[in-house]
């Protein structure tokens, strides 16, 4: 089989319940914890964040600023692009920023504790999806089933627009679109390069490559454009980018859109596998695990107490209303962290502990 990166992703059932995953009855929304007044007047909010959340953490951000006096956050000071670029530039380029966030929930763990942080926070998750141009005729009757031979259809008919691809070594969702087509082979035909090889190639144990005939790599930042314009004409992504970028999109069976967490979409995930280069310039190996997203305030952030005001806002019921318009996120409250006791204390209300099906993808 073709070189190919792995990731697992789990499905999250939104429920008051087991698990910590949606919202407790009674929670009540404290008012932005700024400590004291002085902890955070006449200060300016930063933040590195996950490409799709460029429209919604401005929002949370914002409303931070409405409630808290003497504080700023311009959008000069907030940056979003691939979450491995975030983590690069935290640990490589010497990047300040008071909230960090990623696609991936790892990443935090991975690569920034403990050196640049001390703790993650899992605030909400979002399915993998195919956002498409409904214009083009090989997409009619589009469905969960038959989404990928549609997709293989589209871009082998001449004079058709490629596929988009993302750079798996620098945004989670270039793996993540590589899983979504080799699960769905999986779930077709028992054969995970079913749909993988019309769009990958690439030697084993080496970064997977893009077919120059059926794909375009590009930056998650121009993708919406080029899929409006026609010059792409699908895209596998995070349903929160489609939502928040106006994009028809088809959603997929809950495995194959890495949004499931039982013990057949667990098995599943472990079928699939990928490689990227790393920081350093070396091959790694991506493994499957959930699409959940995570945030910290890292251990050098200029604000640290206009971090954890920002973590809060984004866990309570206002961020929350943000994160899930349109269907963007499932937001998860309490949010998740591998070790609750690390993280502020205006903080502990608002975190528990990680699902036991979580565990064991953080090192």
């Amino acid at each position: 089989m073709a070189s190919k990166v792995v990731l697992i992703v789990v499905v999250i059932v939104v429920a008051a319940g087991a698990g910590g995953l949606g919202f407790v009855a009674g929670y009540e929304y404290k008012t932005s914890p700024a400590a004291t007044p002085a902890a955070v007047a006449n200060s300016t909010l930063s933040v590195l964040g996950a490409g799709t959340l460029n429209t919604l953490f401005p929002q949370v951000a914002s409303q931070l600023v409405n409630e808290t006096p003497g504080i700023t956050a311009p959008s000069a000071a907030q940056t979003y692009e691939g979450s491995l670029d975030i983590t690069t530039a935290i640990t490589s380029t010497g990047a300040l920023t008071d909230v960090a966030a990623v696609a991936d929930f790892r990443l935090i763990p991975q690569l920034l504790e403990p050196k640049y942080a001390g703790y993650e926070v899992v605030f909400g998750a979002t399915p993998e999806v195919l956002a498409y141009n409904p214009a083009i005729s090989a997409f009619n009757g589009i469905n969960q089933t038959n989404w990928a031979q549609k997709l293989v259809a589209d871009v082998t008919t001449h004079g058709n627009a490629p596929f988009a691809v993302w750079n798996a070594s620098t945004d989670p969702n270039g793996y993540n679109e590589i899983f979504s087509l080799e699960l769905q082979g999986l779930l077709s035909n028992g054969s995970a390069s079913t749909f993988y090889n019309t769009f990958y190639g690439g030697a084993s144990g080496a970064p997977a490559v893009p077919s120059s005939s059926t794909t375009l790599v590009e930056h998650e930042s121009q993708a919406a454009t080029l899929l409006k314009t026609g010059v792409v004409s699908a895209l596998i992504t995070y349903r929160s980018y489609a939502v928040v970028n106006g994009l028809k999109y088809q959603s997929f069976d809950p495995i194959v859109g890495l949004s499931a967490n039982n013990s057949t979409a667990l098995s599943d995930y472990a079928k699939v596998t990928s490689t990227i280069v790393d920081s350093s310039g070396s091959f790694a190996p991506v493994h499957a695990a959930p699409v959940l997203f995570a945030v910290t305030v890292p251990s050098n952030a200029p604000n640290p107490a206009l971090g954890a005001a920002f973590l809060h806002l984004l866990l309570s019921p206002q961020g929350a209303a943000i994160l899930s318009a349109g269907g963007a996120f499932t937001p998860i409250f309490p949010g998740w962290s591998e070790d609750p006791g690390a993280v502020p204390s205006i903080l502990a209300p608002d975190v528990t502990g990680l699902p036991s099906w979580a565990s064991p993808f953080l090192p």
